[in-house]
């Protein structure tokens, strides 16, 4: 298991868990996407070294931070993480969002002020593709395959086997560490809890977008198709490239599945790096132990 030391801030009523690691002037603030937490990270902070400051944690509900009362809408996660940056009043904040963290982090920066200094959007959930147009009848399929996972997950050498994909691409003790939080009964209730914002999220985005971000940001896109994506794939790339060009951010396309954090590390350091002005410094080839 992994023996990072943490702790605890209570946000809005939340208990949230929170990680940090490294120094300097520029904070640089991880949003993972659905079903993941502050563990998705590790092989990014591990590159990052002492460059950057660096902060990870999990959103109410999820690993070890708790949740009290209904699960959590965007605006809801969005509104902790305003005020986790509020708490630790950083000089300089980049923040670093994958998949559904982007909606996250883009509503977020409404609230915010002053604005960051960079914003990575990692396979970001692209609102106006037309795949989401039915998005409530997918939600709901999916729904179904995450109670199954969830009733499997109980099965614990089971739920080993079927995530032993995670154990290749992620150190060993990150992954030990997502079998005991995230491959959980409760786990996979979060999952389906956040599933269900994206959801409601999208018409809200459409209807009501958040402000263009005022500042640098780059967006990483997935060049290769999960076996899941095999139908949305092309529309999603699409929407992701039609929203960097709207904002005028930098596109780049990543040898990777939706899975760029554990997959391509290195480019997600190296984008931050371009945005913080910082050089690395004592970056480690390993993740946490």
């Amino acid at each position: 298991m992994r023996n990072v030391p943490g702790r605890r801030l209570f946000l809005g009523g939340n208990e949230i868990y929170v990680e940090e690691s490294g120094s300097g002037d520029t904070c640089v603030v991880f949003e993972s996407g659905t079903g993941a937490g502050r563990l998705l990270w590790d092989p990014v902070v591990a590159l990052l070294g002492d460059s950057v400051r660096t902060v990870a944690y999990d959103r109410a509900g999820r690993g070890r931070s708790k949740r009290i009362g209904p699960p959590q809408s965007i605006d809801d996660m969005s509104d902790t993480l305003a005020a986790l940056i509020e708490q630790l009043a950083p000089q300089r904040l980049i923040l670093v969002a994958h998949s559904m963290g982007g909606l996250v982090v883009r509503r977020a920066i409404d609230k915010m002020s002053p604005q960051p200094v960079g914003i990575v959007l990692v396979d970001p959930t692209p609102e106006q593709a037309p795949i989401y147009d039915d998005w409530t009848a997918t939600a709901k399929k999916t729904d179904r395959i995450l109670a199954v996972e969830q009733s499997l997950s109980r099965i614990r050498p089971l739920m080993a086997a079927l995530t032993r994909s995670y154990g290749r691409m992620f150190p060993a003790p990150t992954y030990a560490t997502m079998l005991a939080e995230d491959f959980t009964p409760a786990g996979f209730a979060q999952t389906r809890n956040e599933l269900q914002a994206v959801a409601a999220a999208i018409t809200e985005f459409r209807t009501r977008p958040p402000r263009r971000p005022d500042t640098d940001v780059t967006v990483i896109s997935a060049a290769r198709p999960t076996r899941f994506q095999t139908r949305s794939f092309d529309a999603i790339h699409e929407y992701q490239r039609r929203y960097a060009e709207e904002i005028g951010a930098v596109i780049e396309d990543a040898d990777s599945t939706h899975l760029i954090p554990a997959e391509r590390p290195a480019q997600i350091a190296a984008a931050v790096h371009r945005l913080s002005g910082a050089e690395p410094r004592g970056a480690q080839q390993k993740g946490p132990a």
